[in-house]
């Protein structure tokens, strides 16, 4: 069977939409029988690395690769139905706006994020997510849903039927697994994320300033993540170094899984994700977890971790005070938490990826 992977937002500053493809074009090369094969566009090679904060490609390759893309997308043009006629299948990133005519189309649905809050993206991405659901996901021969809340969600706001999505988790990848700590200097908590609204570091600077002194002064916080759209009050209050508090900016992929595994806890209070990349990292890390009892985290958290309420500062502070004064609750939690994350081993997901694709025939 040949597949064809549209593979666009590896050209774009990105964070988890980008580590998904990425992650998944390789273990479907991986995984694919002597009958598969397995295409990118843009082509995904060893000789290329995973970065989030630009193109994975160099300047010259990234513009010829946008400019096919703006091409594709322009009204009348028949240049995707000749990208997609050699494939059996044509899997859509939310960066194309129409279907190719000729050959069989699916689609991944990470999040509903755009319909549900909507006051968290930019008007930009709200009308970009819609477009893309009218013409492609609605359009789609089937789907893909990152996790059973995110199918739910995607069948009941755009009237989907429930045999057209299949969910299959997505992955960790193995260095996760397999992370040493990093030396610090003292103990940390551990925040990872784009600095947005939708990560509601808000919330978790004020949880923070209510923990006891000692704690504290014998915790350190760390935040993670690059700089976001609307946060430029979260970033004020960052940048004026709260007690305790240490802003990290951008962590490489390369870098994530030690600084991960070092981690006492590690704490998401994110307002909704389609499945949550860091949680299922910190897990696989063996890190135990405070994360949102909203949209997929507790399906994918399960018991690795304590949920509260993220809109809470209080109910935040309180599951805080109780991991760091709790060494056998940490130990239970990240024990149970790694054997929850090996439910998001890659070579799965492309496994359960590839007999999507072969259920089309």
């Amino acid at each position: 069977m040949r597949i064809g992977i549209d593979a666009t937002p590896v050209l774009l500053r990105s964070a988890g939409v980008k580590t998904w493809i990425w992650h998944w074009v390789e273990n479907l090369r991986r995984a694919a029988g002597v009958d598969d094969v397995v295409e990118s566009f843009p082509s995904i090679g060893l000789t290329t690395r995973l970065v989030h904060e630009g193109s994975v490609l160099g300047p010259l390759a990234t513009w010829v690769h946008l400019g096919l893309l703006y091409a594709v997308n322009a009204p009348g043009n028949v240049l995707l139905d000749r990208l997609a006629r050699p494939f059996d299948v044509v899997h859509l990133s939310n960066q194309v706006r129409r279907l190719p005519r000729g050959t069989r189309v699916t689609a991944t649905v990470h999040d509903m994020t755009c319909w549900l809050m909507p006051e968290l993206h930019t008007a930009a991405n709200v009308k970009a997510d819609r477009e893309f659901a009218e013409r492609v996901l609605k359009q789609a021969d089937r789907l893909i849903a990152v996790s059973e809340n995110t199918r739910r969600d995607a069948m009941r706001l755009l009237d989907l039927p429930p045999e057209k999505i299949e969910v299959i988790y997505s992955g960790v990848a193995d260095a996760f697994f397999d992370a040493k700590p990093r030396e610090s200097r003292r103990p940390y908590v551990l925040f990872v994320g784009t600095i947005e609204p939708r990560k509601n570091v808000e919330t978790l600077l004020d949880a923070w300033a209510q923990l006891k002194p000692s704690l504290r002064e014998e915790f350190e916080l760390l935040v993670a993540g690059p700089e976001g759209w609307g946060a430029e009050r979260t970033m004020a209050r960052l940048r004026a170094i709260p007690e305790g508090v240490r802003y990290l900016g951008y962590v490489s992929e390369q870098e994530l899984p030690s600084l991960t595994a070092g981690a006492t806890v590690f704490v998401y209070p994110s307002l909704y994700e389609g499945f949550g990349f860091p949680v299922a990292q910190a897990m696989a890390a063996r890190v135990p977890a405070i994360t949102s009892n909203l949209s997929s985290l507790p399906e994918v958290a399960a018991a690795g971790s304590v949920l509260v309420d993220p809109r809470s500062a209080e109910e935040l502070h309180r599951g805080l005070e109780l991991l760091l004064t709790s060494p056998e609750l940490r130990r239970k939690l990240a024990r149970d938490g790694y054997r929850q994350a090996q439910e998001f081993r890659w070579e799965t997901c492309a496994r359960k990826s590839l007999a999507f694709f072969h259920g089309l025939r």
